[in-house]
């Protein structure tokens, strides 16, 4: 097995134990986490503590208990209490990260079952979930906490405010109940196996067929080993050799790995193998009971460990050596051996009198990320004085390892510590810290101004200390501490009239949520393995653009366990198809047009055995031109998709004569990865008769997926049969792509006659499929000095990469949504899709609308800087106001509840009394500032291709009185599924525990739209209503006739030959756009909401934190509070990451470097802000939809986007006491590093920008 040698395949693959799921394969993601226990022979106790099971080789578990979440309950015996309360407070969507969720939270109980919220926020801050937002997972859990940390709104019912529109009804705040839960009950737990109580004896020795793994017995054992094998690295925690091993596909022969011995305990030295989850508790150890003055230096160390990674990773992470080299956390670590060396242990004394310490990091996430720059500090002054008598200053990441800045250090000594030395300080350390403009990373200027930023902060702690008088506050020398999320909820109670048997509109749990908590649900890759299953892997392109002059695979071929290598020789029907009148091919056949388009594909016996071989696949190629990535590349080159789109409504010219100003800018916003946590895949299965095919296949829309497979192999539809159970989350990235690598796998399986499973690795399918499309916004406005703006003529750019795919119909989203929710009397719109040399850009949650709407609102926001307005009394003047208005494309709509969710959002959000008190803040900080915003938001719901707006459902009554519902749409943790029992209920009126919900199958629903638009739940839920008009009506005939219950009555029917299977079809409404005259019904209706976001940053590092967000959103009558309102909540933390976090990197050459959550950042429990309220606008009405809800889906993600312009807006105040401008560019994602450029001042003059064409730049903005 050592070929394969981490816990999660072993557990997978032998004894399918599928709950511990792969997510990323670097430790990165927690999805993976299990609990190792131990028994500590020196203290005589049991060590429980997580790790993650992709970074732990099985042969190092030699006397270890594992527990995965399926060893702490299950559905079919009894629930674990973590198991149910996350699954009751509505903390599983999609539920692929909720085993390891469970897991950290279990293990957190084992060792401490009455926790704090700290203790909850650190054994989460290493699991990462893309769906809930994070805050249903914390109320889940805190409920094991002795307190209630926050005072919680009184849970009851209240008059909602009334005004013109409204009537009273009854307002809910609770969305969950936690009576009568089961308890913890400790005695419960399973018990640590007696057997491994006992001391092991005699190093082990673990062969493989390509490593071997050897334990030594004790230190005398392993310096005999490093003799023999000098090269093979000392393994014990296996964070760094293990990614590098998984990921970077490094290869060793023989790895040393010894155990963790009782002796390096820490106390003043830190053992070699001693895990930094030990040093961390010791250090706070020390610093609780020791003097503050001789702790300093821990408490330094302490603030680096505390972001350092997640838990699970401190938890086995050990070696100084891998600090070094990853983290460089602490001067002192720098340490070379000779091979034949080990290190034992580390020094890490007392701080002295009058020693200061301190560390600093910033990383592109506050938690669990490697940092952009760090630096650790000491300074020493003699006895009584401010002179320096020595001075230590380290930094990593403006270098290849730690710099010592020793020449400005020396020269500092005997200084006194003031002004003066401040400003030579910075002087010198600008000239010795020595940064290549192409430096590795990239990110010069900051990483420059960073390194005096951090020296100002040390000097001004340490003045500080020395009780100087400063004029400066002191909050810039408090990093921002993070927080759990807490929050407020409101929604309306359903009726008094509606029957308590009722299910629709009550908060009702996922209905999967109890198999999700318990790793039961079954995901594509969870099935087991079918017999003579074999392994597709693929082989990608290395060059942008390029001419494929031969494909050699006869090296990988002739390895051990290869069965075929495919091609688009191999391709029995079609390899290239008409997507949108646009050619796509299947694999690239004479001409690659970006770095990871799919060549080829290597079959073989195992995953490892296809990785390897695909590796091995010689392309020859010979390098064309032209070769371009960015959107001003191809507006250069003129490289642009047919057709051109474009919107208009009013005189544009005439518009731009009589306004008192004009305003031309642009604004730039990046892409975003979808980062579902369930990568793409599928498994293909032959049938062996008639050519038909069986598709166990992750995809958001199954009958297209059928479609081009059955293109492929030149078969009919009828004969393949795709089935879908459920998504670990999609986002819009399983619609189109999956489709591609289902036909591949499909070939794979005819050409070989077994079946074939296909598992994207985290970066091949970072690579592959691409994301959301970076859009460029060229704006020009003409307004008057009032605010009203009069005409705005917007051109957007997309880049959509080398094919065409979807982004037409995300341009003309984004060009449909351009007004927002300003009734701008001339608008025109012009949408142009840029082809570049990158892998082709597709679907992502908002399709285009994000975008959209994001130019439209910073034109709103540069109209208020110029005109020296608040941006909220702009957005008020331009709102759509009649009760009938229509947009820039003549559909008519009722901005009614628009206006009043940005009413109600600002009374909520205390907008008013906030905007005074960050004044206040900023005037009294000089260093700190803060900004609040407000957005309105109105969303188009559906497919603006009329076609796609339909949806079937076929029902089944069985004798017993069961009902079996099967549909078109796909459960991605959007609660498709529970949403459709809770309208069967309704229809029927049977519990919901009568109704089974089955697979999506095109076998059952054929020809199913994609569940996609915020339509899923419309389209699936109106199909089941419409089948009362058939099946049901019968039954309510024959009800009358006789007394009735559900099983009396169905067996009655069946006896009387009534029918008890019915399909309901829907035939949603008729949208479609005639482009040519900037007309047309594009949406089923409008989603309406606001925002308003409070936000602090850090003007000398540039990092940001979110303090409260407030949210009212109109979902009409709500179906389900509680997934609508996750909903929301998750939509929004993803935007979170959109517009502030989420950054993709490509090299030169257009290789994607941000390939996995080592480089790639989405939000983690750090990022949600602590306040997190959302409402659900009461008495709100939607005629067109099922039971007047309102889809909800994709609109939240927008909402974000207040983030982004409150930190404008605490920029600008920063900038303004600079004596600089209001406005100034920053484009999306507002990462630390564009926001601490923005607040210029005299450390980042100390790093100006080269010269364009004067250096190579590490990497490309694309």
């Amino acid at each position: 097995m050592l070929s394969q040698n981490h816990l999660h395949v072993s557990l997978l693959y032998i004894v399918l134990l599928t709950g511990t799921k792969y997510g990323c394969g670097g430790g990165g993601c927690g999805a993976c986490t299990v609990m190792v226990s131990k028994y500590d022979q020196l203290n005589n106790r049991v060590l429980h503590y997580t790790v993650n099971a992709c970074l732990q080789p099985i042969c190092t578990l030699h006397g270890a208990a594992v527990v995965t979440v399926e060893g702490i309950g299950s559905t079919k015996t009894k629930l674990h209490p973590v198991q149910e309360r996350i699954a009751k407070a509505h903390g599983s969507q999609c539920g692929f990260c909720t085993p390891g969720m469970v897991m950290s939270m279990y293990t957190l109980l084992r060792n401490k079952p009455h926790p704090t919220m700290e203790d909850i926020r650190e054994a989460l801050g290493g699991n990462l979930c893309r769906c809930t937002g994070y805050r249903p997972i914390i109320d889940g859990f805190k409920t094991f906490c002795d307190v209630r940390v926050v005072e919680m709104m009184t849970p009851g019912k209240n008059d909602c405010v009334l005004n013109k529109y409204l009537i009273p009804c009854q307002i809910s705040e609770e969305l969950f109940h936690m009576d009568n839960v089961l308890p913890l009950d400790p005695s419960q737990d399973l018990i640590f196996p007696p057997e491994l109580m006992k001391r092991a004896c005699g190093s082990l020795c673990f062969q493989g067929d390509r490593l071997k793994l050897i334990s030594p017995v004790d230190l005398t054992n392993l310096l005999e080993l490093k003799t023999e094998y000098p090269e093979a690295p000392v393994v014990v925690g296996n964070t760094t050799i293990g990614i590098n091993l998984l990921l970077c596909h490094l290869a060793f022969s023989i790895i040393l790995s010894p155990s963790t011995p009782g002796e390096f305990q820490i106390y003043i030295l830190m053992g070699a193998v001693c895990t930094l989850s030990s040093l961390k508790e010791e250090m706070e150890r020390a610093v609780r009971e020791m003097e503050a003055e001789r702790t300093r230096g821990y408490q330094a160390l302490l603030q680096t460990l505390r972001c350092l990674a997640g838990k699970q990773i401190r938890n086995m992470a050990v070696s100084p050596i891998t600090i070094t080299h990853r983290y460089r956390l602490m001067p002192r670590f720098i340490t070379v051996l000779r091979p034949d060396e080990v290190l034992l242990s580390i020094d890490i004394p007392y701080s002295k009198p009058w020693e200061f310490v301190s560390a600093f990091r910033q990383a592109q996430r506050r938690e669990f990320a490697f940092s952009i720059v760090n630096a650790g500090m000491k300074v020493l002054f003699r006895e009584g004085t401010n002179i320096v008598e020595s001075l230590n200053i380290y930094y990593g990441g403006v270098g290849p390892t730690l710099v010592k800045v020793g020449r400005t250090c020396q020269k500092l000594v005997g200084r006194s510590w003031g002004e003066e030395l401040l400003a030579d300080a910075c002087r010198l350390l600008e000239e010795e810290v020595e940064l290549s403009d192409s430096a590795h990373g990239g990110k010069v200027e900051y990483r420059k101004t960073l390194t005096t930023s951090f020296f100002f902060k040390f000097y001004m702690q340490v003045l500080q200390e020395l009780r100087e008088r400063v004029h400066i506050q002191d909050s810039a020398l408090k990093p921002f501490k993070n927080e759990v999320p807490q929050g407020h909820h409101s929604f309306q109670l359903v009726s008094n009239a509606q029957s308590s048997q009722d299910p629709v509109g009550h908060p009702m749990m996922h209905q999967a949520a109890f198999h999700q908590a318990t790793g039961e649900a079954q995901y594509y890759d969870d099935i087991p393995a079918v017999q003579g299953e074999l392994f597709v892997y693929m082989v990608t392109s290395t060059r942008a653009h390029a001419k494929i002059i031969n494909i050699d695979p006869s090296e990988a071929l002739g390895m051990t366990g290869v069965v075929t290598f495919l091609s688009a020789g191999d391709v029995p029907g079609q390899n290239r198809r008409m997507l949108f009148n646009n050619p796509e091919e299947l694999f690239a056949e004479e001409e690659v047009s970006c770095v990871g388009q799919i060549i080829g594909a290597v079959v073989a016996e195992s995953r490892e055995q296809a990785r390897r071989a695909a590796q091995m696949v010689k392309v020859t190629y010979q390098d064309l031109l032209p070769v371009f990535f960015t959107i001003e590349e191809a507006i250069q080159h003129q490289s642009f998709f047919d057709p051109k789109r474009k919107l208009e409504r009013g005189d544009m010219d005439k518009a731009f004569e009589t306004v008192d100003q004009i305003l031309e800018d642009e604004i730039y916003l990046g892409g975003q990865e979808h980062f579902y946590m369930e990568t793409q895949g599928l498994i293909a299965v032959p049938k062996g008769e008639n050519g038909e095919l069986e598709l166990f296949v992750a995809s958001q829309h199954s009958a297209y997926t059928q479609e081009v497979v059955g293109i492929t192999l030149g078969i009919d539809s009828n004969k393949i049969t795709c089935h879908v159970r459920r998504l670990g989350g999609a986002f819009g990235g399983k619609v189109m792509k999956i489709a591609s690598l289902s036909a591949i796998t499909a070939t794979a399986a005819v050409k070989t006659g077994r079946p074939v499973r296909c598992v994207l690795e985290r970066g091949d399918d970072m690579l592959i499929t691409s994301g959301r499309h970076p859009f460029l916004g060229k704006y020009k406005v003409g307004y008057n000095n009032d605010g009203t703006i009069m005409a705005a003529d917007i051109t957007y750019y997309s880049n959509g990469g080398c094919t065409l795919n979807e982004s037409l119909a995300i341009m003309e989203k984004a060009l449909l949504h351009m007004d927002n929710g300003y009734k701008i009397p001339n608008l025109r719109g012009r949408g142009l899709v840029c082809k570049t040399y990158l892998p082709s850009y597709t679907a992502f949650r908002g399709f285009g609308g994000p975008q959209g709407l994001m130019v439209m609102e910073s034109v709103l926001h540069e109209v208020a800087v110029k005109c020296g307005l608040p941006p909220q009394k702009v957005r008020e003047i331009n709102m759509y106001r009649e009760e009938e208005c229509y947009t820039h494309y003549k559909q008519l709509f009722s901005p009614r509840d628009m206006l009043r969710c940005w009413d109600e959002c600002l009374d909520k959000a205390g907008y008013h009394d906030r905007l005074q008190a960050i004044q206040q803040f900023n005037t009294s900080n000089r260093w700190k500032k803060r900004g609040i915003s407000a957005v309105p938001m109105k969303f188009g719901v559906g497919f603006s291709k009329g076609f796609f707006n339909q949806g079937a459902a076929l029902v089944n009554i069985y004798k017993d009185g069961s009902v079996l519902v099967a549909h078109g749409g796909t459960e991605m943790g959007q609660g498709i599924n529970t949403k459709a029992l809770q309208i069967a209920s309704h229809i029927l009126k049977v519990p919901m525990s009568s109704i089974h919900i089955k697979e999506t199958c095109t076998g059952n629903v054929p020809n199913a739209a994609p569940s996609a638009a915020s339509f899923g739940t419309d389209a699936v839920g109106m199909a089941v209503k419409v089948f009362q008009r058939s099946l049901a009506s019968d039954l309510f005939v024959l009800s009358r006739q006789l007394p009735w219950t559900m099983t009396i009555g169905i067996f009655e029917a069946y006896c009387q030959k009534v029918s008890l299977s019915a399909t309901g079809f829907f035939m949603g409404p008729h949208t479609d756009m005639d482009w040519e005259n900037s007309e047309g019904p594009a949406y089923y209706y409008f989603t309406f909401g606001a925002c308003c976001s409070e936000v602090e940053i850090d003007c000398l590092t540039g990092d940001h934190k979110n303090l409260r967000t407030d949210i009212v959103m109109d979902v009409g009558r709500s179906l389900n509070p509680a997934i609508d309102i996750g909903q929301i909540e998750g939509g929004f933390v993803q935007g979170i990451g959109l517009y502030t976090i989420e950054e993709l990197q490509f090299s030169l050459e257009g290789v994607l470097m941000t390939r996995g959550p080592s480089q790639y950042k989405i939000p983690a429990l750090c990022d949600v802000p602590p306040q997190f309220n959302v409402h659900l606008l009461a008495n709100a009405q939607n005629p067109h939809a099922i039971y007047r809800s309102k889809g909800i889906g994709e609109p939240p993600v927008f909402l974000a986007s207040t983030i982004f312009f409150a930190i404008k807006e605490a920029v600008a105040a920063a900038r303004r006491e600079r004596g600089l401008g209001d406005s100034f560019p920053l484009s999306s994602p507002a990462t630390a590093e564009r926001i601490r450029m923005a607040c210029e001042d005299q450390f980042t003059e100390m790093a100006p920008s080269p010269e364009k064409g004067t250096f190579k730049p590490w990497s490309i903005n694309i």
